[in-house]
Order: C-alpha cells, then structure tokens, then sequence
C-alpha cells in the first residue's frame, strides 16, 4: 500500500484534488487533504493544520510538489527530504529548469522533475511506484 502526500499552495486545490481522486481511484492512500480546510483564520488554527500536515507529510510514502507551491509546500518539501522520501515536483512548464526561478532543492537526487499534463504526472507517480 503507497500513502502519498500532495503539497501545494491554495489557487492549485482543484489540480491537487484531481491528483489525490485518481491515485486514491487507483489504489493508493492519502495520509492528509488538505484541502478540505479552509484558510486559517488565527495562530492556533495554523499550529493545528501545521501539526497535522507535518505528520501527513512523516506518514506517506512519497511526496508531490504541484507548483506553483507556497511557503508551507516548500516546508514539507524540506520534512521530505530530511527524511529522505521520493519527491514529485510537477509544473505544467519548463519554469522549474529556469535558473532565475528554480530552487537549489527542486535538482536534488530524491526529487523528480515532472513536466507537462497531469497525466505524465500519473504515469510517473504509479510507473515508480508499483
């Protein structure tokens, strides 16, 4: 059984939903939606979602980055990597090769870069993850 974990920032919820409805449709188990919460509206409600993304992000298997991300994402790219996980990072562009907008941690050795359609994300995610 694969848990997996879909990072992403807020004007991406209905990508992050197609992603997690179609891994789950295949079999595979969401530790955390985040998107079913809606934005925080003081200090202890982000000390909540915080504590529960942070153990979604502990729990799964791997994780996927849909950019653009927001700061949160990039912290939870960050618990991924300290412990070592597969990382998908997808962006529907070439954005993410660009040396003026990319990351240093986008080209590490435990993230995959995935551009194009949701598809080639699929294809990817299930193809290394049978």
């Amino acid at each position: 059984m694969n848990k997996f974990y879909v990072a992403s920032s807020f004007q991406n919820v209905e990508t992050v939903r197609l992603v997690s409805e179609q891994l789950k449709n295949m079999g595979y188990v969401q530790t955390y939606d985040w998107t079913k919460n809606k934005r925080a509206a003081s200090i202890e409600d982000l000390k909540e979602i915080g504590q529960e993304e942070k153990i979604a992000v502990m729990k799964a298997d791997f994780l996927i980055v849909v950019l653009p991300a927001g700061k949160g994402s990039h912290i939870e790219l960050g618990i991924a990597l300290g412990q070592s996980k597969k990382i998908y990072l997808y962006s529907q562009n070439n954005d993410v090769h660009n040396i003026n907008t990319t990351s240093t941690f986008y080209h590490l050795s435990e993230v995959e870069i995935v551009t194009g359609t949701i598809d080639d994300l699929l294809n990817k995610v299930t193809s290394s993850n049978n």
